[in-house]
């Protein structure tokens, strides 16, 4: 398929320095494709409320991304997005917010993302009593699973549709649910789900086991990894933070802790961020140090590119949909 306008537009015109790069790194994404590589794709900051799923969604489905690493409010957020839209509340004057502006906000139950604001009794507690439903039932059987799975059962299950106020297929979680693709989360409890969730393990209403945790996440990324990295597994990093400093660890844990030494290095990395490297900002490690770590091989395709991943991630996304 030749490629569509936009793709058109950043080859004709991204020539240098960050624009080039992300031609480049698009570029080196198609080949890991084409040579069978399998792609990781890490998000961070608030991507879910800036609708990434709107393109994000199509990637999954046209088998652009083979497994994801997200915080647990992308998780979450995304699902709000799809059942709360039209109640969120846009504030493109945010940086000029004064605290008491602030406050007003929080008492009429917006929560503000930046320039977004999330309404919380349509978001939160929407979600709130059908998830509890999810948890308890599990609880109750004895059964254990992970955040991500919990939320595909409450997708799949069908009880949110009545509730949906954005096309579907602008839902990553729901995408990413119909294919059952493998998600990690490291660090769930810092969401809201997770403090809810929590609330319900103080009152004593739930049992904190029944919910999988960071360390059996591992062990699922782990056992992924050393089944489907033959040809390679590519990570493409949207933002910093622990979605995705936790799983780029999975290849120096199998190589020197679990000493399997055919496993191998990530086959290639992106990393889209403004984050500069400085002495408190491990967020902004630059892709040769991870070099020292046993994550990236002296070959490995590395990218950054500085820059709004809100502006950089679809214009990628386009060029790999041909758009």
């Amino acid at each position: 398929m030749s490629k569509g306008p936009i793709s058109q537009f950043i080859e004709k015109y991204y020539l240098h320095f960050n624009s080039a790069t992300v031609v480049d790194a698009a570029k080196a994404y198609e080949q890991q494709l084409q040579n069978g590589a399998k792609m990781m794709v890490t998000l961070a900051g608030a991507m879910s409320t800036a609708e990434i799923g709107k393109i994000f969604a199509e990637m999954i489905r046209q088998d652009k991304v083979q497994i994801i690493s997200c915080t647990g409010a992308n998780l979450e957020e995304d699902i709000m997005n799809l059942v709360a839209h039209s109640h969120y509340e846009r504030v493109p004057n945010y940086r000029d917010l004064t605290p008491q502006q602030e406050w007003d906000l929080l008492e009429r139950g917006l929560n503000r993302v930046t320039d977004t604001c999330i309404p919380e009794h349509e978001a939160f507690r929407r979600l709130q009593k059908h998830i509890y439903k999810i948890w308890k039932d599990a609880d109750d059987k004895g059964e254990r699973f992970l955040p991500h799975e919990f939320m595909y059962k409450m997708l799949l299950s069908g009880v949110l549709e009545e509730y949906y106020e954005i096309d579907l297929k602008d839902s990553w979680m729901y995408a990413a649910a119909e294919k059952n693709l493998p998600i990690i989360v490291p660090g769930w409890e810092d969401s809201t789900m997770g403090n809810i969730f929590a609330s319900y393990v103080i009152k004593g209403e739930l049992k904190a086991s029944t919910m999988k945790s960071g360390i059996e996440y591992m062990t699922f990324l782990a056992d992924w990894y050393s089944k489907n990295s033959s040809n390679g597994v590519g990570f493409f990093q949207i933002g910093g933070g622990i979605a995705g400093d936790f799983p780029i660890c999975v290849v120096p844990m199998l190589y020197q802790d679990m000493e399997m030494h055919d496993v191998p290095f990530w086959s290639y990395f992106c990393q889209i961020s403004d984050s500069t490297t400085s002495y408190g900002s491990y967020s902004g490690a630059v892709p040769n140090e991870k070099i020292t770590w046993g994550k990236l091989d002296i070959n490995t395709p590395k990218f950054v590119i500085e820059s709004d991943a809100t502006i950089v991630a679809p214009l990628i996304f386009a060029y790999l949909l041909d758009l």
